[in-house]
């Protein structure tokens, strides 16, 4: 499904979905149009939503990722005034970092329009070709866990954006013949979080590559500050430094604690934002002065108490936790990497003296990367 106008700074979105026929994929296609339509027709209501969207719209507001934000620029206002298309762009690091707000950025600054699709979306060549066809000349089409792709639609990928057009077979047997489609000129930005899964030959079609790390304190600070001023919400500098500090580095859990907090200055105190009222929100939420939530302490717990400190492997950690071994690799363990409180080695993932710390437990005898002592 792709919707909408782009008058009014909308998307065109292409959502994944697995119907049982076709009969049901096109009706929830036109139903999907019959409210993208809807919503096109009153822009009050549009304009509302955008007022209260946190995400940046241009590049003199985004916060963070300095040298990445300095180097994309550059490569956006050279193209613009070449009157040429922008390199395809590629975006990786961990979720909740930007590589999405950037990727908009990119396409507002190019006055062009964003086709946003992601990579499951894309489950047959028949997918990709008809996107790519559909593209106008100085689009930018959005692919959101492009190391998702399928292989064969991954193929389709390679002559659109090294040549801008792209070959598929018709027919069958005696039949079959080629048909070579030329594309308009486009930009195609990747966004993934596990850059290592995308195969080399995708990877090296992109002309600009950008790691997306973790935030300081100081930016997220900005972060808050700046999304409380768009939420209509009081802030103390030290209430926004207290938030910044419990959201492991990352802008999206930043701005979903500020919510948060701002829910309970409204309901239990007077509506301001104090360091004292952000401390008393995120206990209730679970969240403790360095940002691990319930999981991670669970995890770390595990991994210190049940196996004292390691080593352990992912799986048996899971199987322990009862929770899923991804969900693990991609959402607790980066950050208690990056704090330094477990390390990954050859035989398992073991707790460092931090991590015993962190918890209240002594670590065994031999440290937490010893062997220990055969008696």
């Amino acid at each position: 499904m792709a919707s909408g106008p782009d008058e009014n700074g909308r998307e065109r979105i292409v959502q994944a979905s697995s119907p049982s026929n076709d009969a049901e994929k096109l009706a929830g296609d036109q139903a999907l149009e019959e409210r993208a339509q809807d919503m096109a027709s009153d822009p009050e209501s549009a304009e509302q939503t955008r007022s209260k969207d946190l995400r940046p719209r241009r590049f003199q507001e985004y916060v963070g990722q300095r040298a990445v934000v300095d180097s994309i620029s550059i490569a956006v206002m050279a193209a613009k005034k070449r009157g040429d298309t922008l390199d395809h762009a590629l975006f990786h690091g961990p979720p909740g970092l930007g590589k999405t707000t950037i990727s908009q950025i990119i396409a507002r600054e190019l006055d062009s329009q964003l086709i946003h699709t992601s990579g499951p979306a894309l489950e047959r060549p028949a997918d990709v070709v008809g996107l790519l066809s559909n593209l106008k000349k100085g689009d930018v089409l959005f692919i959101d866990e492009i190391h998702r792709l399928s292989h064969a639609v991954e193929e389709y990928l390679y002559s659109a954006m090294e040549d801008f057009r792209v070959d598929f077979m018709t027919g069958a047997g005696a039949f079959a013949k080629s048909i070579n489609l030329p594309l308009q000129p486009f930009t195609l930005i990747g966004s993934t979080t596990r850059a290592g899964m995308l195969s080399a030959p995708l990877r090296e079609r992109f002309g600009l590559a950008y790691h997306l790390d973790f935030y300081s304190t100081e930016e997220l600070a900005r972060v808050v500050t700046r999304s409380a001023g768009i939420l209509e919400v009081d802030v103390s500098d030290n209430g926004a430094h207290e938030i910044a500090r419990r959201s492991r580095g990352t802008p999206r859990i930043s701005n979903r604690l500020l919510r948060r907090v701002r829910d309970f200055a409204e309901v239990r105190n007077s509506g301001t934002i104090t360091d004292l009222v952000a401390a008393e929100a995120m206990e209730i939420e679970g969240v403790d002065a360095l940002g691990l939530d319930r999981l991670d302490r669970l995890y770390l717990m595990t991994l210190s108490k049940n196996y004292q400190g390691g080593p352990a492997g992912i799986q048996a950690l899971a199987a322990t936790i009862n929770e899923d071994q991804q969900t693990l690799e991609d959402v607790v363990e980066p950050f208690l990497l990056k704090i330094g409180f477990i390390i990954r080695t050859p035989q398992g993932r073991r707790t460092t003296s931090e991590g015993f710390d962190h918890i209240g437990l002594t670590p065994r005898l031999g440290g937490p990367t010893g062997q220990g002592t055969l008696l």
